[in-house]
């Protein structure tokens, strides 16, 4: 393990009865209970970045498929109208 500094830190009594609670049930000490709880708390906070940055993504990328549908859409339409176009033509010369 990584050197260990020491810090001070200042919680309400009703939060330091909570803490001592649950460190007493767990027989674990304060130190062990704050450490866990920083790692569960900066675990939490980039599993949430994530989640914001991959959505944003997400919805970057529908806008950009919207764009590229009507950008398909409409060569298709165009191609299809060249078709019927050379059909017409076709049956007009036979005729």
């Amino acid at each position: 393990m990584a050197q260990l500094k020491k810090i001070l830190i200042s919680l309400p009594d009703n939060l330091l009865k909570e803490v001592d609670s649950i460190v007493a049930m767990e027989k674990i000490n304060r130190s062990e209970f704050v450490r866990e709880a920083m790692k569960l708390y900066i675990r939490e906070k980039r599993r949430i970045e994530m989640r914001d940055k991959l959505k944003k993504g997400y919805q970057q990328m529908a806008e950009i498929n919207v764009k590229l549908a009507e950008i398909c859409f409409e060569a298709d339409n165009d191609q299809q109208q060249k078709y019927e176009e050379g059909l017409r033509e076709l049956e007009e010369s036979g005729n």
